[in-house]
């Protein structure tokens, strides 16, 4: 080997980074995570990332509760008692729960983005189902399904958590 090939060899290599520059002041030492927010700005990555996940929390929170004001409507359409109609919203909360459990670990292995598109996906066709429902036993099936959106929750803060310093989040 020649001269110049060994001292190369032998340099340590550069860090990798996605951007050579930011928008906002990052810190090195905690993956250029930065270290402040400017909710006025859309800089890329981490003022993009934070405002589409907060977007994505806004549309899951109305998924979510979608169908918690038509209640009233609703049982009394369905001709349901108050005890079905509150196991609907008892499997609700069970889907959300179940559902932070399987996306945390998911986070890690696919990370937030393509989660988030994936639940919010998915749970827009059974609340597009909502008007089809004929009994209190499709009622709590729909709630169950729709009730994986309010795991959004765990990749709003994974998302962020991944862009900003602790200090921040």
């Amino acid at each position: 080997m020649s001269q110049v090939e060994i001292e190369h060899a032998t340099e340590a290599p550069e860090d990798w980074k996605a951007y050579s520059t930011y928008a906002l002041n990052v810190d090195p030492d905690q993956n250029d995570k930065a270290t402040h927010i400017k909710l006025c700005s859309f800089g890329r990555p981490h003022m993009r990332a934070f405002h589409c996940a907060w977007w994505c929390y806004l549309m899951a929170f109305i998924v979510w509760f979608s169908i918690s004001p038509l209640l009233g409507e609703i049982r009394d359409d369905l001709a349901i008692t108050n005890e079905q109609v509150w196991t609907s919203s008892i499997a609700g909360v069970a889907g959300t729960v179940v559902m932070r459990f399987v996306l945390g670990p998911a986070c890690d292995k696919f990370g937030a983005r393509i989660l988030m598109a994936v639940v919010l996906c998915a749970a827009s066709i059974p609340t597009a189902c909502t008007g089809l429902v004929q009994n209190a036993t499709e009622l709590t099936i729909l709630r169950l399904c729709i009730g994986i959106v309010g795991g959004i929750f765990v990749m709003c803060q994974y998302w962020t958590t991944s862009m900003f310093t602790k200090d921040i989040v």
